[in-house]
């Protein structure tokens, strides 16, 4: 299968939203102070997500792509779980479960835009 434009902006934004989030998390880590690895490598993800974010947007349009950074609060969520102990409550699983529907309906949406044109 050929992916087209749009499926490369949404793979990086994807992509951008996991950096991020892992970022944050390494941020909560760095509980050392300023001179911790945690801190720092918080920092590199971040700049990553950031870069890999003004990638996607050379592939789709703002209002496609950007509601997709979204994700990072599901990554966040399972990374909190897996990685700093945190309970999930059932109004935080179903808020995942929003955002994931929506992200799905915002790339089909997009490409049904790319078809009409």
């Amino acid at each position: 299968m050929i992916m087209n434009r749009l499926s490369y902006g949404i793979l990086f934004m994807v992509f951008s939203a996991l950096f991020t989030a892992t970022g944050q998390a390494l941020w909560k880590l760095a509980t050392k102070g300023l001179f911790s690895w945690e801190l720092y490598m918080g920092f590199f993800c971040y700049a990553v997500g950031a870069i890999l974010m003004i990638i996607a947007f050379r592939y789709g349009s703002l209002s496609v792509l950007h509601p997709l950074l979204s994700l990072g609060y599901v990554f966040a969520i399972i990374i909190g779980i897996q990685f700093l102990n945190e309970d999930i409550t059932r109004n935080k699983l179903m808020g995942n479960v929003c955002i994931v529907l929506g992200a799905i309906l915002l790339g089909i949406s997009g490409s049904q835009e790319r078809v009409k044109k």
